[in-house]
Order: C-alpha cells, then structure tokens, then sequence
C-alpha cells in the first residue's frame, strides 16, 4: 500500500492519503483573534485546500471530530458549519469539550475524506 505524507514538518503532516482515504490532521484558525464563527470558517476553508490538494473535496468527507475549547460556542460554530456542509453529503461527527494547544484557538477539526 502506498501512503502519501502532504505538507509535513517536524512533528506531522497536515493530510495522509492511504487506501482510498485522506486523513486531515485537526486545523485550527490562522488568525485565532477571531470568534468562534470566524474561526470555523478559517478552518473550513483550510479543509477545503488540503481537500483539493489530496484531489477531494468536503462532498466526500466521511467523519469529522470538532474540538471546543468552550462547549458554550457550539451554536456558533454550527452556523458555519451548516453553511459550508452539502446538505446531501452531511459527515458522521462528534464534537467534543477539549483544551486546545493554546488558549487563543477556539476550535479544532480533523476530517477523514475519500480520495
């Protein structure tokens, strides 16, 4: 089996592509001063480059874990998400509680997509 490592440095790669599928590791904002809302859509526009750049797309997303550093947000970022995820292609998901690497992110999401 062939593994594909994209954008890797030190620690990790930012997406896998193994057996038909491509593993994102968790995004999070690149400019964290922004809300919750703010920050989601950054992040899913992240997923969207590496998605194309492993040659997929957010339509063939089979899971996604979202991490919340406060549950408290979780409408909020449901707002972007609900406008970025198709209607027909909606993802398994679990959204968790979680204490992020650095108090300024606000949310985390790692996905797992057919290629």
């Amino acid at each position: 089996m062939q593994i594909r490592r994209i954008e890797s440095g030190a620690r990790m790669s930012q997406a896998v592509v193994a057996n038909g599928c491509a593993y994102l590791a968790g995004q999070v904002a690149t400019d964290p001063s922004a809300d919750v809302e703010g920050q989601t859509r950054q992040v899913l526009g992240e997923i969207d480059r590496l998605l194309a750049l492993v040659g997929t797309s957010k339509d063939r997303i089979l899971s996604a874990t979202i991490y919340l550093a406060d549950v408290s947000t979780f409408g909020q970022m449901n707002r972007a998400w609900e406008a970025w995820v198709p209607a027909d292609a909606k993802p398994a998901r679990a959204t968790v509680e979680a204490k992020l690497v650095a108090p300024e992110y606000k949310v985390e999401i790692q996905v797992v997509a057919l290629v």
